[in-house]
Formats: structure tokens, sequence, C-alpha cells
């Protein structure tokens, strides 16, 4: 049978991030796709210019049919933007025990804009989290969760530990935003901290390259991968992804998915 994903997110109608960027990845991956939509947004590559949220109740709803029929062997969470959605997207993981679970807090977008509302934070730390096989967040997202710089390698290291802490069983730091150097992602599975590096590649057209490795995360564990395996292909699928990036719009373009099929066809990874 198929592996089947589901994305619970918003959408991007620019297609490049959200719930459209983590269908691409699925599919990609050869991966049956479903989402559950959170919320809709106006945004292109300069950023996004409105936002409707979708009630909370509809959100479950959405989840519920599909696990309920289809089933749904690992699922990612990206855009919750409000209290409500979070407690109901929540409650429904629990109740369909679904718990290859990636959180991606997705807090603002790369444009600068809020995408998560500023009371919901404090239950995305305490009823999303701790469901999370893995959570990704980057350096500003971790710290928003945890009230403490992240500024430096060890201070990702230190994230890391503490989003384990809290409940995740497995965290991976994002360290994109930290200046020089190559792009060092930090992870913990609560005994030993890796670390993840690849060049840092001179581009502008980053857009919804934290919505594409969650996606690619959830991939891999929908098709069974362990977790350090997940994050290891997901890793190389991004730097692809970033090198192969579409120079899209006037702002930031997006990093394109369909890159991976042409680092598949020279043998450089495995499938």
């Amino acid at each position: 049978m198929i592996a089947r994903a589901l994305t619970i997110a918003g959408s991007d109608p620019s297609g490049g991030a959200g719930i459209q960027a983590d269908l691409k990845t699925f599919t990609v991956f050869r991966v049956y796709g479903m989402s559950a939509i959170t919320a809709l947004t106006a945004q292109n590559t300069r950023g996004v210019s409105g936002i409707v949220t979708v009630e909370p109740g509809f959100v479950r709803q959405q989840i519920d049919v599909v696990a309920a029929d289809v089933g749904v062997d690992a699922a990612k969470t990206g855009m919750l933007a409000t209290r409500g959605i979070i407690v109901a997207v929540a409650d429904a993981l629990r109740a369909h025990r679904i718990e290859r679970l990636v959180v991606d807090p997705v807090m603002a977008a790369q444009t600068g804009a809020a995408l998560l509302e500023a009371d919901a934070r404090d239950a995305l730390r305490a009823t999303l989290i701790p469901l999370a096989l893995i959570v990704t967040p980057n350096t500003i997202e971790a710290e928003a969760l945890l009230d403490a710089p992240v500024r430096t390698l060890a201070d990702m290291r230190t994230a890391a530990r503490a989003l384990v802490a809290a409940g995740a069983r497995t965290a991976l730091v994002k360290g994109g935003h930290l200046a020089g150097g190559d792009a060092v992602d930090v992870f913990f599975d609560g005994t030993e901290v890796r670390e993840l590096g690849s060049p840092r590649i001179d581009t502008p057209n980053t857009h919804g390259t934290g919505c594409i490795l969650s996606a690619a995360i959830t991939a891999g564990l929908a098709q069974g991968l362990g977790v350090w395996e997940a994050v290891v292909r997901a890793k190389r699928f991004v730097t692809a992804a970033v090198a192969g990036a579409l120079a899209l719009g006037s702002g930031s373009g997006p990093a394109n998915p369909l890159a991976w099929l042409e680092v598949e066809e020279v043998g450089e990874v495995d499938s």
C-alpha cells in the first residue's frame, strides 16, 4: 500500500509554502498526500496581505473524515494560527492515535507577517509539542517557544535539549537564520546531539523551505524510516530544493521540490 501523509496547515495561493508546498513534497517522494486546511492566506513572493482562519470544529472535521476513511501513516502541522485550532488539532491527533507527528511551529512568514496569534503560543507548547515525534523550529521560533536566546550553535544544542524536555520525543533546531558558515541544524533524540551541515547557498529564493523540510521528514516517517534517517534525507532534499530554487515573482521566490527528481536521476541519493 502507498504511504499516506497528512498536512494540517494554511494555504499559500502562490504555491511556495503551506499545504501546496507540502503536497508537492509528498508527491516527489511518492507518498499519497492529504490536507486539512487551517487558514486561507492572500500571499505571494512579496508577503502576506490577508488571512482568514478556519473554524476549529471544521479543522477537526477535516482530520476526522480523512483519518477514519483513508488512514494516516504520518502527519505534520504547519500554520495553525489560533489557540482554538491548536486545541482542536491536538484532540484529533490523540483521538486517531496519530503518533508519527512532525510539528513545524510556524509563527511568522519569511517576510515577518504573524501567522500565529499571540495567545496561541502557550497552547502550542502545552498541547501540541508533547504529541510530536519531532519538532522542527528555526532559531527564531525556538527562541519564542523557550523564552531564551538561540543565536549560536551552542544555543541551538541547548534549545534542542529543552524542546525534548518539554515533551517532544526528538527535536531539530534549524540554523539557516544564523549568519556565516555552513547551514547547520541540530538534532537531539533524548540521548545524543547530532549536527547536520550543508554549504550555505547564496540565493534570495528560499520561500517555503521550512514547510518542505518538515514535509520531507513526514514523508520519510510515513514510509517507515526512522526519525534520524528521515531527517538526513530531508536535509539533502531541502539543500537540493534551495540550490534549484525558482526565481519567480518579484520577492523571495520558492525553493523547488522538483529539484530532488534531478538529484535522484543522477544517482546521488537513494529515493
